[in-house]
């Protein structure tokens, strides 16, 4: 499907706003972060849920949810408060290749962050640049992992700096920095603006971005990412990660 740029921006527009609403959260991961009021919480909830956010999508729900059962439905308490020993005494749980092993490292980190380094929003607005923030998750993955941990628990938080489309963690800076107007994404980290974000690159929005001749390149990695981020940011400058609503929307619901 080839169309002219201003076709195809009309084109993509039109899925952005078919899809860019409220219904979309009952069976998308955004819905776990939705369960919460707190800045804390959603920011915790919300990085959790997009930790494991490959696979059946109902299985990443399930798991969620029950991820939040594990932090008594209060994760920015349980986090903060809870000893050592009270995390160790999560076990049992496992999504795919995410295991309690990984999720107990995960829960000792964010509370390094939040005690120690101002929390979540501090380290992306620190590290962001003018125009990306790649760099940002870059420097977020080291800090994450400044503590002693299994060296298996790394993949969990991908890094750009090592060729990585860092898929779920573009997708979680969607969720907390993208100001929608719908309800769907929160708009909550005021200190960084849209206009740095980059679209989530999956399987299925890579493979859509490729029908629509605006991704050229084979792989899903970070060059992949930075040759979509100059193609969409000229649709739109201020808000270029809406239209993962489009290429996710035509990819898993269409089957474009």
């Amino acid at each position: 499907m080839k169309l002219k740029k201003p076709e195809l921006k009309e084109f993509l527009d039109e899925k952005v706003e078919l899809y860019d609403r409220p219904a979309f959260i009952e069976s998308d991961p955004i819905s776990i972060p939705h369960q919460y009021t707190k800045k804390q919480d959603i920011e915790i909830a919300g990085f959790l849920a997009a930790t494991i956010a490959w696979g059946n999508r109902k299985m990443i729900l399930r798991n969620a949810n029950r991820m939040m059962e594990l932090l008594d439905h209060s994760p920015y308490e349980f986090i903060m408060n809870s000893s050592n020993d009270e995390k160790e005494m999560i076990n049992r749980f496992i999504h795919r290749t995410f295991s309690s092993t990984d999720l107990i490292y995960f829960l000792k980190a964010l509370q390094n962050i939040y005690r120690h380094k101002g929390g979540l929003e501090t380290i992306f607005n620190t590290y962001q640049t003018a125009d990306s923030l790649q760099p940002a998750i870059h420097e977020f993955h080291n800090i994450f992992f400044e503590l002693s941990h299994e060296k298996r628990t790394e993949k969990h938080v991908s890094d750009p700096f090592k060729g990585s489309a860092a898929k779920k963690l573009n997708m979680y800076l969607r969720w907390m920095i993208r100001k929608d107007v719908k309800g769907v994404d929160f708009g909550l980290w005021k200190s960084i603006p849209p206009s740095v974000l980059s679209c989530p690159l999956d399987v299925h929005s890579g493979n859509v971005a490729r029908k629509l001749g605006i991704l050229t390149r084979k792989l899903n990695d970070a060059k992949a990412v930075s040759e979509l981020d100059t193609i969409l940011r000229t649709f739109d400058k201020d808000d270029p990660a809406k239209y993962d609503f489009a290429l996710f929307g035509l990819g898993v619901f269409e089957g474009f």
